[in-house]
């Protein structure tokens, strides 16, 4: 082989060597990607998808994982959610943190738009649904629903209610809500 075949040769290798190490590695989800938007059961969840143990105003607490639910969408995307145990919390906190929840997605939760993130939420008195960034404030308050009709509550559950459309259960409250563009 010529010398300059040789050195287009090795060009060409390195070049093609270079361009792979360039792409960034695949986000690898924690379960396989699903064909339509798929309801999460306690389950499906494991520690390799949700933590085992969270970050809340200046604290880390236990996620009950027995008590998880969420969504997974088809384009590989979630919103997920876990209750705690906040006991090591103020009882100011405690009344409103019963839960933290994920989402890779932009939701409308209640009438109301949350963006991506980490968040902590839980049902108040006189049918409020509150979330709380990880300082403990307020983002929002909506209206929440009790279901009176439910054969067996469960700590937390999530449900498909219709089309992209799926309920927030603790115990018998809810919140509705939907992914947003």
């Amino acid at each position: 082989m010529s010398r300059t075949l040789r050195m287009v040769a090795a060009s060409a290798m390195l070049l093609t060597g270079l361009s792979v190490a360039a792409r960034p590695a695949a986000a690898q989800s924690a379960l396989p990607k699903p064909d339509k938007d798929t309801v999460l059961k306690a389950a499906d969840i494991k520690g390799t998808l949700f933590p085992e143990a969270v970050f809340f105003r200046g604290q880390s607490a236990p996620v009950q994982m027995r008590n998880t639910g969420g969504v997974h969408f088809a384009d590989d995307f979630y919103v997920l959610a876990g209750m705690v145990d906040n006991s090591g919390y103020s009882t100011g906190i405690r009344e409103k943190y019963q839960a933290y929840l994920l989402s890779e997605v932009t939701l409308a939760m209640g009438g109301k738009m949350l963006k991506p993130g980490a968040y902590g939420i839980g049902f108040l008195e006189g049918g409020k649904f509150v979330v709380m960034d990880l300082a403990a404030n307020d983002v929002f308050v909506a209206a929440a629903g009790r279901d009176v009709e439910i054969k067996r509550p469960v700590p937390l559950q999530i449900v498909a209610t219709g089309a992209a459309a799926y309920r927030l259960y603790i115990g018998r409250d809810f919140v509705e809500f939907r992914r947003t563009p």
